[in-house]
Parts: structure tokens; sequence; C-alpha cells
């Protein structure tokens, strides 16, 4: 609990280098699992620094640490981690993991996430599909709006919901 208020409070106060080193040492070496989530996410505001930190954490074993490094990565927009983010995205790991890969994703617009953001868009869990139709829409290919409004007939009510906010009207049947 102390080793989590402190990241708060430094989050809180702006992340400076010195800070940044303590929070990356606690993302990577902490025992407690949740402590790592928390210093990983917190890295997302640390800039340029956390990349490397970051790097040894996305290896971490608990799901919640890989979730916390995506989302991270999403907040630094950080392009060589778009591969990275595919595979765990992709892949058939933690769900949360997989949701924050994808909006990690959408957040990044590297044009290298394309096809697998349409995959995902079709065939994964529902709460991936819904992630993966809102990372979408950064896009500007003509294979996006397609995606898009076949979601919005999509068999599960919050992938029909997200999709048809982004269409802005009900899809025609």
């Amino acid at each position: 609990m102390v080793r989590r208020l402190a990241i708060s409070s430094c989050v809180a106060s702006g992340i400076e280098d010195r800070s940044a080193m303590i929070i990356g040492r606690l993302a990577v070496d902490d025992d407690d699992g949740a402590v790592r989530a928390m210093a990983a996410e917190a890295l997302g505001g640390a800039g340029e620094n956390a990349r490397a930190i970051l790097e040894g954490a996305r290896r971490d074993e608990d799901p919640r640490v890989v979730e916390a490094v995506a989302t991270a990565y999403g907040e630094l927009r950080h392009e060589a981690a778009v591969p990275w983010l595919i595979e765990v995205a992709a892949g058939d790991g933690d769900r949360a993991a997989r949701e924050a890969a994808v909006a990690a994703l959408g957040a990044i617009g590297d044009d290298a996430a394309l096809d697998t953001l349409l995959a995902l868009v079709a065939s994964a869990p529902p709460q991936v599909r819904r992630r993966a139709v809102v990372a979408l829409t950064v896009f500007d290919a003509p294979e996006v709006e397609p995606a898009i409004r076949a979601a919005a007939r999509d068999r599960n009510p919050s992938v029909r919901e997200a999709a048809e906010m982004v269409v802005g009207r009900q899809p025609d049947n």
C-alpha cells in the first residue's frame, strides 16, 4: 500500500528523471504484481526515459503488468512497441491485456497494426472486438468503414453500440 501511494504521489507531482528511475525499479523488481502494474502504467507519463524500463516490464508473467505496459506504450505513442502490441492483441492471453494492447495500437495509429485490428474486429472476444472498433477510427483505409459497418451488425450489443457510435447512426439492415 505504501509503495502504491508513493507511485500515486510521484504521478500527481509529475514524474521527473529521479522518480522515473524509482518507479521503473518498482515496475520490474517489486514482489507485488499490483505494485509492478501500477508502476508500469505510471511510466506512460515519464516520456522517453520509460521505454527501456517498459521493455523489461513487458516480460512479466503477471497479466496486470502486461496490461499496464500496453497502456503505457499507448500513452507514450511508442511506435517501436507496435510488433509486441500486435502480438499481445492477437494472442490468446489475458483479455484485459489484449484490450489494452488494442487501445494502444489505436493510440499509436501505425499502419502495421491495421490488418490485425481488422481481423480482431471480426473474430476476437466481444470486449476486444469493441476496442478494435474504436481503434480502427484513427485509420484512413478503404477497409475500415466496411469493417465498422459490419461491427454495427455484430451479435454482441456492446460491439454494435461502439460501432453505431462511430458510424453515427443505426446500421442499414
